[in-house]
This record gives structure tokens, sequence and C-alpha cells, in this order.
């Protein structure tokens, strides 16, 4: 009665699937005696068994892995195991399977597959460990969600370092691969930031209709083998790292990150496609939260900051679409001129210098137009891709690698700060940011050391190494420390969806 009458106030109530699990308010001693019957007739093992099971997985996840996963969750608690000790075992087990693709032979590409597929269902066993016996915690989720990342990229390395055993060097494709899945990662996550508490806009006190995309999902998702389609073609974590498991066991590390790049190029082709379209065909009312998310997630530093500073006045009055589109021409500036001008001249530090002006003019009024979630993706691609660009036309040995080990140093710092914005504690602290220099400092920051050790063959890729190691050991300690101590909750969720 009480939730009728909510909802009848025009408040939406949540009335979740019961399954085989029975609520009821008998009425008398007869009604009551059969309802608990009925719940006397409830398997409760085989109830906590399919719970323990995420409701929204791949396809790949979803009947290849959890049919007995499940199982071996089952087992693991029935031996004390904490989904703690899982994920690390998930990681170790990952972190062998790399070792395993660093030898180059075909004996260790196919022991590499295996244990990289094994290292899934230990990933996917922990969370279902964590469900089945209610042992949930701050540093399990911190933990679950950094090490997928570092399983991830670690088995990138693995690939290079096999492939250049046989004189194969695929590190440009590994590093590539890498600033992909983290700018794909950084897409979904902007987005959802951008419209999780956004209202409809309304017209003569009338809401405005929902968009053409949204529609066109939602008939989609009457018709049950789309929504697996659609969930398979953006390569969740299941299916890809299946993908790139078949394929290390029987084709080239080369052929892996060509078609790493193929299907997760297109997956965020699909996805922003629609997002676009759904942003700029729908009127909505973004909050100030979500202003203040879509901010902290642009990892501006001193320099933008300044910048933005400056202008912050006369940028209010400035369209709202500008923001990325200035936020896109910068990014586009300097990465083309790492891309073609002399690495030894002056032009990619001017547009460098070019790339910190337009990071301030971008943030300088609050993202709350209809593409602002798109402006921290560009900071993102920006930086890494000129990182990439001027470590591969330097032709310098070495400086795939060590631009592989900064672009991972940095790419943590992200996902450290996604994941706390996902968990309500908001970003890392400001003196964090300012101490590694934001986006916007360290992209200024290579381009002047390629532009002057670039000459020196050993020097600048030493100067990467440097760099990448003062970034990690800040980060991972403030990281550390933070989840450690806090009680905010670590959510994790790719959240790579259609």
């Amino acid at each position: 009665l009480v939730a009728d009458a909510v909802e009848a106030d025009g408040t939406a109530v949540h009335r979740p699937e019961l399954g085989s699990l029975v609520a009821a308010v008998p009425d008398d001693a007869a009604a009551r005696a059969q309802a608990e019957a009925a719940v006397g007739a409830v398997d409760d093992e085989a109830v906590r068994l399919r719970s323990a099971v995420k409701a929204r997985d791949g396809f790949f996840t979803t009947f290849c892995i959890s049919p007995y996963s499940r199982y071996l969750a089952r087992w693991c608690a029935r031996r004390g195991l904490t989904p703690n000790q899982v994920t690390t075992a998930s990681l170790v087990t990952a972190l062998i399977a790399a070792g395993c693709a660093a030898t180059g032979t075909r004996g260790g590409f196919v022991a590499a597959a295996v244990l990289l597929i094994f290292s899934f269902v230990l990933d996917c066993t922990d969370g279902q460990l964590a469900r089945y016996s209610l042992q949930y915690s701050t540093l399990g989720a911190w933990l679950d969600a950094t090490f997928d990342r570092a399983k991830e990229y670690a088995y990138y390395a693995g690939l290079a370092l096999g492939a250049a055993r046989n004189g194969d060097d695929v590190w440009a494709l590994a590093l590539g691969a890498m600033v992909l899945q983290a700018c794909r990662h950084l897409l979904d996550s902007s987005f959802n930031e951008a419209n999780v508490d956004a209202t409809a806009a309304t017209a003569d006190g009338k809401a405005v209709a929902g968009t053409p995309t949204a529609a066109l999902s939602s008939k989609l998702d009457s018709v049950g083998w789309t929504v697996w389609v659609r969930r398979m073609i953006v390569l969740p974590i299941g299916e890809r790292w299946a993908m790139i498991a078949v394929l290390t066991a029987f084709t080239t590390p080369r052929i892996v990150f060509y078609a790493l790049l193929v299907g997760c190029g297109f997956a965020a082709c699909y996805t922003s496609a629609g997002r676009v379209l759904r942003s700029v065909t729908r009127k909505a009312n973004r909050t100030e939260r979500a202003a203040r998310a879509l901010a902290e997630l642009t990892d501006s530093g001193p320099l933008a900051r300044s910048v933005a500073g400056l202008l912050r006045r006369p940028a209010r009055r400035m369209p709202a679409v500008l923001s990325f589109l200035v936020a896109f021409v910068g990014g586009a500036a300097v990465a083309a001129t790492a891309a073609f001008a002399p690495i030894d001249g002056p032009w990619p530090a001017v547009a460098a210098v070019v790339y910190v002006l337009t990071s301030g003019i971008a943030v300088a009024r609050p993202l709350t137009g209809a593409l602002d979630w798109l402006v921290p993706t560009v900071f993102r691609a920006a930086e890494y891709g000129t990182v990439l660009l001027l470590a591969a036309r330097s032709e310098v040995n070495g400086a795939l690698p060590a631009a592989f080990g900064l672009v991972a140093a940095v790419a943590y710092h992200h996902y450290d700060t996604v994941y706390r914005i996902r968990g309500g504690t908001g970003a890392p602290p400001r003196w964090l940011v300012m101490t590694i220099g934001g986006h916007e400092g360290r992209t200024l920051v290579v381009t002047v050391l390629a532009a002057v050790l670039v000459t020196r063959h050993t020097d600048f890729p030493t100067a990467l190494t440097v760099l990448a190691v003062a970034v990690a050991l800040v980060v991972l300690a403030e990281s550390i420390r933070f989840w450690v101590s806090s009680a905010a909750p670590a959510v994790h969720d790719e959240g790579e969806t259609a």
C-alpha cells in the first residue's frame, strides 16, 4: 500500500524481480502457512550460486565462463579463500602468461593463451566469490579494478617482447592498443558521468520527446538476440581476452595487435556515434555535479588552470559547443605536428604551447554542453598520441618501450581518477595533479625533451623512463594510501555497452 501510494504521488518505485524467491504479506493463518511452505521449498544454495553471477555480462563470460566459475567460487568459499586472494592469483597468472609470451616461441605463445584465459576465469571468480560469500571491501574493489588494466597491459608488453625476439618490432602497435583501450574506457566513463543525473529539458512545461537513437535501442531490445550481438561487437573484456588468447596461440603478435586495433577502433566508433547522436538530439539539463566530474576527468594541470582562470569570465559568454571544438583543434594540432614536423625542430614544442592555451580555453567555462563529455577523451588522445608519435618517429632504440611505460603510468592515474569519481569521493587531490603536471604539462615536457634529446640517441629513452618512474611512484603512493585507508567504494564496471 505504501509503495502504491508513493508511486501514485509521482515517485518511481523499484520493484526487483524475485525469480525463484518468495515474498508475501499473508492475511491469515492459511496464507501464512502457504507462504512459509513456498519459502521452505526454495533452494537457497542454487539462489546464492545464481546471484553470484552478474546480471549483465558479455556473451563469452555468460556462456563460456560463468557456468563453471560460480562453482569454483563456491569451492574457494568452502576453503576459506578470500576474493582478494583470488584477485591476486589472477594477476600473478596473467603476469606469468605475459612472461610466456615474451619467450617468442610457439610453445610460449600457446602457454600464454591458456594462462590468459585461466586468469580471466579467476577474474570472474573473485567477484562471484565476493557476491556468494558477501565479502565486499573497498580494497578488493580497487584491486579488481586496477589489476585488470595491469594484466592486459603487461600482456601487451609480453607480446611486444616476444615479437622482438623474432625480429619484429611491434612496440608502436602495443602502445597504440593501450592508448585506444584507455580512450575507450574514458569515453564510457565521461558519457555516463555527464548523463547519470541529467534531466530532460522541457518546452512549455512538457518534457521533450526522447531521441531517435534511444527509440531504436528500445526497439532492438525487444529482439533478444540483438542484445547479445550489441554486447559482443563492443569487445568487452571477455570477448577481447578470448580473441587475444586465440590469436596469440595460432598467429603472431603483430596480427594480435592489428585485430585489437581494428576491433576496438570499430567498437569505439560504434558506441561514440550513437552517443553523439543522442547528445545532439536530446535536449538535457546537466548538473553542476556532472560538470565538476568532467572537469576532474580532464586532468588539467597548473598551466591549463592558469589560462582558464584568466579567461573564466569572458568564457562564460562562449557558445557551449566551443569547449569541445577548441579542445579538438588544440589536440589535433599537437598530434599532427608530432606526426609530421621535424622532431628536433621547434614546431612540436610550439604546438604544445598552443595546446596548453587551447586546453585552458576549453575548461574555462563549465563543461555542461551537449558534447562536453568528449573533452576529457580529446585531451587523453592528444597526450598519449603525442608521446606515441614522438617516440615512434624518433627511431631511437628503446624510445617506444620507454613511452609504453610512461603512458602506462599516466593511464593508471587516469583510471584511478575514474574509480574515485564513481565512488563519490571526487578526483585525486589537487597537489597530485599539480605535481605530475596535468595532461598539458606532460605533453609540453615530452615535446621539449624530444626536441632537445632526440639527436642524442640514448638520452631520449632515458628521459622518458625517468619521467615514467617519477609519475608512477607519486601516483601509486597516493593511490595506495587512499584506497587502503578510504571507506569509499571502488565501483568497477568497464561499461562497454551499446
